[in-house]
């Protein structure tokens, strides 16, 4: 039975491939030698089984997926993996490595010499050197059919020129953030999430670009992660603005603080003041009054929706109304006319 595993190679590329032989299963973090659409190229396996046939999500078939990789075309060889990476195989992978600075110092001159406006950002080698993979990034189109032209000529390979994004960019080149550790997008995160600037409203962060957006220019990837725990614990809080009657009177929400669960309230009269969410419950309820929060409103309305909630809500808020027939007199029911 073949072993679906998922291999990954320079910056965020991955594809999937069949490992044929059961006796001796592949497991994460070993190099393979793989068949590609052209040639052969060596990653490492980054997921086996069900895992990784779960990413891959079925269709198996060595199209790549994912970062600044786009589906490849239908190969004409199986995609199968060769073999365990042998010492001579890592031998020739470090050494296409290590030509990959030369080779981007020269397209670079070229995209000059050609008058391009493009940014090269990283050069691939396949691990065959059956095809050189050129990354650029640029704000309009690029006609750059001379240019492929000529480095084919000079590299005497096949050029494949791809735009990628500047957030696969970054991902692909590596940084330090401005927490002073390596950017996310090239150490761990495996998959590029979309990142607004509701996000950061959300979490009541500065919506100023400088302090939220990363290397790559975009909003930092960062912002996502916390951002249900915001959502969350906000719902059983007041919306800002909010006015709401408490033992002072009318108040207004000015603003939460959901890690010391206070609420921060104005009056007209009585000026500001700070109060424990608890304790402002407390004081609501004392006055009748019910402190309607998203969590609150939820709650109602799942209890209007629910059969039996709703049947003792009309037992306690709906009553029907008395019966109009007049109550027989008190000494029981009026005696017989003797006629």
């Amino acid at each position: 039975m073949s072993q679906t595993i998922e291999v990954r190679f320079k910056g965020t590329r991955k594809a999937y491939f069949q490992w044929e032989d059961a006796a001796a299963p592949l497991r994460a973090g070993e190099d393979v030698l793989v068949n590609v659409e052209r040639g052969r190229d060596l990653g490492r396996v980054t997921a086996v089984g069900d895992v990784a046939t779960k990413k891959c999500g079925g269709g198996c078939t060595g199209c790549a997926v994912g970062g600044d990789a786009e589906p490849a075309a239908e190969p004409a060889v199986p995609l199968a993996v060769v073999r365990r990476a042998t010492r001579d195989d890592l031998r020739v992978h470090d050494d296409n490595r290590r030509a990959e600075d030369d080779a981007r110092r020269k397209v670079i001159e070229r995209v000059r010499t050609h008058d391009l406006v493009m940014k090269v950002s990283d050069t691939e080698w396949q691990w065959d050197r059956n095809k050189l993979t050129i990354y650029f990034t640029a704000e309009k189109r690029v006609d750059f059919r001379a240019l492929v032209r000529e480095l084919a000529s000079l590299f005497r390979t096949r050029i494949e020129l791809r735009q990628i994004g500047v957030r696969d960019e970054a991902a692909r080149l590596s940084g330090v953030g401005r927490c002073g550790r390596e950017y996310c997008c090239s150490s761990w995160l495996k998959e590029l999430s979309p990142v607004n600037l509701g996000l950061a409203k959300d979490q009541h962060l500065s919506l100023n670009p400088s302090q939220i957006s990363g290397g790559c220019g975009r909003l930092l990837c960062c912002l996502k992660y916390e951002h249900e725990f915001y959502v969350t614990a906000r719902r059983r809080f007041p919306k800002e603005g909010k006015i709401l009657n408490t033992a002072r009177g009318p108040e207004r929400v000015v603003a939460v603080d959901i890690f010391r669960e206070r609420v921060f309230l104005r009056s007209e009269d009585q000026g500001s003041r700070i109060i424990p969410l608890v304790q402002l419950r407390e004081e609501m309820e004392a006055l009748g009054e019910i402190l309607m929060t998203a969590e609150a409103r939820g709650s109602l309305a799942a209890a209007k929706t629910s059969p039996a909630a709703g049947t003792a809500l009309l037992a306690s808020d709906e009553a029907p109304p008395p019966d109009p027939i007049a109550p027989e007199p008190v000494g029981g029911p009026p005696a017989p006319d003797p006629r």
